[in-house]
């Protein structure tokens, strides 16, 4: 079966706070992810100062709808937790790539 990757490389902007930083992908990956249909998992990582996260989704659907829900602004008019979250990321310094990917599920 075919699922597909979203996969983000970037750098924190200067002078961001790293366990602030943590906390925001926490509760981003908590209230958004977990809860959205087609999630299958989201690993975050770290090499130095650069960071990369990747989720793993069931369809390309899947993920769209995930991204077009993350960047809806919500009843108050934002979507604080991604907000937060991308405040603290200089993607201007990174990449994003989507791909699909065969998972063996026998393992």
């Amino acid at each position: 079966m075919s699922n597909v990757v979203f996969y983000n490389s970037y750098k924190l902007k200067e002078g961001a706070s790293v366990p602030d930083f943590l906390v925001s992908i926490d509760e981003l990956s908590d209230e958004i992810m977990a809860k959205h249909k087609g999630v299958l998992s989201f690993t975050l990582l770290v090499d130095g100062d650069t960071w990369a996260d990747y989720g793993v989704f069931e369809t390309m659907d899947d993920l769209n709808n995930f991204l077009a829900a993350s960047r809806t602004a919500r009843e108050n008019g934002t979507n604080d937790l991604a907000e937060r979250f991308y405040s603290f990321c200089d993607f201007s310094k990174g990449k994003s790539h989507k791909f699909s990917v065969e998972i063996d599920k026998r393992r």
